[in-house]
Parts: C-alpha cells; sequence; structure tokens
C-alpha cells in the first residue's frame, strides 16, 4: 500500500511540476507558420506517360497554404533540368530565386538567370516567365542570347515553352563570332 501512495505522489508531483514558460510558448508560436510548408534539399521530377520531362532541384521550397494566394517558392535558388523522349537533358535553367503562382498558372525565375541548351545557346537575364496557360516563355528584362555564330543583346524576349520559335523583341546589338571556339566554357 505504500508503494501505491508512493508512485501516486510521484506522479502527481511530475505532473504538476510540469510546466510550460508561457514566453518560451509564445515565442515558439511566433517562429511557427501553419500556412507554410518548408521542405529542403528539394527534388521534384514532372512525367508525360512515364518519361521524365522536368527536373527541379532546389536546397529550399516554402509551399504557402494560402487558399487566395496558393504558390511555391525557390528563396535560395532553383535548378531545372528539361529531358528529351530518350531520357537526355536538352537544356539547363539556373536562377538564384523561383517561385510559381498556382492561380496565374505562372512560374517566375528572378537573378542571375541562366538558361543553357546542349546546342550551346545561352540565354542570360534578370527575370523569365514561363505562362503555363498561354505556353510562352518571356522577359521584359535586358537579354544576352549566345549561339555559336552570335551573342544577341536586346530588351524583352518570348518563346515557346519547348524553348523554339524565339524573338528578341528589341534588338540593341548583334555580333557575329568569327572563332566559336573561344566561347567554350
Amino acid at each position: 500500500m505504500k508503494k501505491l501512495w508512493w508512485l501516486v505522489f510521484l506522479v502527481a508531483g511530475l505532473w504538476l511540476g510540469c510546466e510550460n514558460d508561457p514566453a518560451e510558448v509564445a515565442t515558439l508560436m511566433a517562429n511557427l507558420k501553419p500556412e507554410v510548408e518548408q521542405a529542403e534539399e528539394v527534388e521534384i521530377l514532372y512525367s508525360d506517360s512515364a518519361l521524365i520531362k522536368v527536373r527541379i532541384e532546389a536546397p529550399t521550397m516554402l509551399t504557402y497554404l494560402d487558399r487566395n494566394d496558393p504558390r511555391q517558392e525557390f528563396p535560395d535558388g532553383v535548378k531545372v533540368e528539361f529531358f528529351d523522349p530518350a531520357g537526355t537533358i536538352t537544356s539547363i535553367l539556373t536562377a538564384k530565386y523561383g517561385i510559381r503562382l498556382d492561380k496565374k498558372n505562372q512560374i517566375i525565375v528572378r537573378d542571375s538567370v541562366v538558361w543553357q541548351s546542349v546546342e550551346r545557346e545561352k540565354l542570360e537575364t534578370e527575370e523569365l516567365i514561363w505562362d503555363e496557360r498561354d505556353e510562352k516563355v518571356f522577359t521584359q528584362k535586358f537579354v544576352v542570347i549566345t549561339r555559336p555564330e552570335e551573342i544577341i543583346t536586346g530588351h524583352g524576349f518570348e518563346l515557346d515553352q519547348n524553348f523554339e520559335n524565339d524573338r528578341v523583341n528589341a534588338v540593341d546589338g548583334r555580333l557575329k563570332i568569327s572563332d566559336p571556339s573561344k566561347l567554350e566554357d
């Protein structure tokens, strides 16, 4: 019987002795954002008919669960690889920031955006927008397009989502390259 009382006092003491500091609880609640999910070292694969079309890699992805403005944000940069039907990488896009706006069906990458194809074509700009509805990729920012035979600079750029049929809106420079081997990275 004495053992039972000791056990009751021990449990009651532990139960009554466990109290959270209100300041610690407030700090914890302030740091928690239930409307935002965070994932680290993210890899996302998009496929069609069991063939990988796109692979996205990012150190951090934030998913905002707001019903009025759902979005996925890549605040620490993003790398996107595009694949052909044989599974070979055809081009790579990198940027220091990215966001997908669900309601607008747009993906926006900003800050040191570089898209490079295996055909040695390269696009550099500060912002690139993919409008999924219109199936277009575009920017109104300054662009530098490097191809094996030329370098084109201008303001504004547009192409279809298959990275074909491109157009620079306001060309302000075009340089012919006499020795393309000097463009090697």
